[in-house]
Order: structure tokens, then sequence, then C-alpha cells
């Protein structure tokens, strides 16, 4: 049965995350939660993982998540199910794309579709920041270290863009914001 649960969790998951990974964490985090498959903060962390590491957020996170709850088969379904829809939709698209892609109907549905995934990207960032800021959100306990490790990449990120005319490697605020977690928690 939870083989079945996974394959269909993250079938619907590939099938209705438009704009990529960002688009599909709420997705994904409303499955796993519905499911009761992890908790929010373990989400939370998960997503941090998913993105440090190689690979798609999108397809991280189903491993991770079947893993946990069947072992390796689990893993393989729903990180099948998680892809199988995009595929298919590649395929499709490639096989019909010249006439596809030059359709106004289609054309204006993509178009539709773009503020939607905007205000989605934008309403899981505000949820993020506001996570790993505050470690307690019923007592709203301010979590100073997130908070000064946050202001020092962003005002790092500024600086080199004003000073080198170009963005910041995000590999480099990978590593930094790394290596500042581990001084400001672990040590």
């Amino acid at each position: 049965m939870i083989y079945f649960e996974l394959l269909w969790a993250f079938l619907q998951v590939g099938t209705f995350s438009f704009g990529g990974a960002y688009g599909a964490i709420p997705l994904i985090r409303d499955t796993v939660l519905s499911h009761g498959w992890l908790t929010d903060e373990m989400i939370t962390r998960m997503i941090a993982v998913s993105e440090s590491t190689p690979g798609p957020i999108m397809v991280n996170m189903a491993t991770y998540i079947g893993s946990t709850q069947a072992g390796m088969l689990g893993a393989i379904i729903a990180t099948l199910g998680v892809v199988l829809p995009s595929f298919v939709v590649i395929l499709i698209i490639v096989a019909l794309m010249k006439s596809l892609i030059k359709n106004k109907y289609v054309q204006a549905v993509l178009k539709g579709i773009k503020p939607c995934f905007i205000g989605i990207v934008l309403a899981m960032g505000v949820y993020m920041v506001i996570i790993n800021f505050f470690t307690d959100i019923g007592r709203a306990a301010l979590d100073w270290r997130a908070l000064l490790i946050t202001a020092v990449l962003f005002a790092a990120s500024i600086s080199y863009q004003k000073i080198r005319k170009k963005e910041f490697s995000p590999i480099l605020l990978i590593v930094l914001s790394a290596g500042m977690g581990v001084a400001a928690y672990a040590l």
C-alpha cells in the first residue's frame, strides 16, 4: 500500500509542479504533511539538504521521502513518480514542438501560469524566511544566528555584485553558508 501511496503522491507532484522545484516545494510539503510522512521541521531541513546536494530538488526530496517510508524500493518508486510526468510531457512536446509552441492557446496558458508560479515561489520564500529566523513561531523567538548568517550572505552577494559587476556564485554561497552554519551552530 505504501508503494502505491508514494507513486500516486509523487505522480501528482510531478504533474502539477509548474516552474520547477520551487513551485514543487509547497506541493511536496502539503503531500508529505497530509500523509504524515515527515514533520514540518524535517521538511524544512530536507529542502536545505536537497538544495545543497547535486541534482534536482524534487528528485532529491522524492528519493529521500521514499527511502524513509519504504526503503530502497520506496525511493525508486517515489523518484519515478516525480520524474515520469515531466518525461512524458517532454516526449510529447518534442514530437509536437513546431506546431505546439506557436499555438496562441498554448502561449496564453503559459502566460497565465507564470503569475501563479511567481506567487507560489514568493510565498514559499517568505515561509522559509519565517521558519529560518524564528525558532518557535508560537513564542516568536528570533534565531539571531540565522539572521546574522543571512545578513552576511546577503551583504556579500550585493557587495560582490556592485564591485565585480556579476552575480555571486551560488556554489560559493552554499559553501559559505555551510561553513558559517557549522561555526554558528556546532562550535
